[in-house]
């Protein structure tokens, strides 16, 4: 998977869709500092996340962006998205490989280099750590420091993505300490100061 260092955001999606996501979503793509776009919608039905998939896959394609689903191999393949993110309960990352043949699958490892050698044995395309800071998108059960993002890159070279509370104060320092993809949510859908297109501009 190449890392591009100027496509270093790797965009969550809100947990709601409105109807002014669509052209949010164009304009914040068009700024080529995104390399993945994650669909993660827990309380939506499979066929809404279906017509609602179909038409971030098309704004995605259009601006060369990686197609993520959040959680399940078999809508991944319905949608022909381009992968498909597992967290440690979810599908087994073998069996994911088996309905998703060479798509991407990346992992949650949460602060364990443990988990993250298991992820990298079954040939995960990236893993993810996290939280590096208090999140308003999710619930914290696990804290992370920089400590494991330089570990990790002293025995692998797959990519490390980073997640948790990030904003434009604090997002420097984890690229700085071997980050590749910072997974961003909240900062851009719910920021109070700045629209979304505004938001992601300020992430140099």
């Amino acid at each position: 998977m190449k890392i591009n260092k100027k496509k270093f955001i790797y965009l969550i999606s809100p947990n709601k869709i409105t109807n002014s996501f669509y052209n949010d979503l164009k304009l914040i793509l068009k700024t080529r500092k995104v390399s993945f776009f994650q669909l993660r919608l827990k309380s939506y039905s499979q066929s809404k996340k279906m017509i609602i998939g179909e038409k971030i896959k098309n704004i995605c394609k259009k601006n060369k962006v990686k197609f993520i689903i959040n959680d399940d191999p078999l809508l991944t393949l319905k949608l022909d998205a381009d992968g498909c993110h597992l967290g440690q309960k979810d599908m087994n990352i073998r069996v994911a490989k088996k309905i998703l043949g060479k798509k991407i699958i990346g992992i949650t490892c949460h602060n364990s280099i443990i988990l993250a050698r298991k992820a990298i044995k079954a040939k995960a395309d990236y893993i993810a750590f996290g939280a590096f800071n208090q999140s308003k998108t999710k619930k914290i059960k696990y804290v992370a420091s920089v400590k494991i993002l330089n570990k990790i890159k002293k025995f692998t070279k797959i990519p490390t993505v980073a997640i948790g509370g990030i904003n434009a104060v604090n997002y420097k320092n984890l690229l700085l300490n071997n980050a590749n993809f910072l997974a961003i949510s909240g900062y851009i859908w719910k920021n109070k100061k700045y629209k979304p297109l505004e938001a992601i501009e300020r992430l140099k």
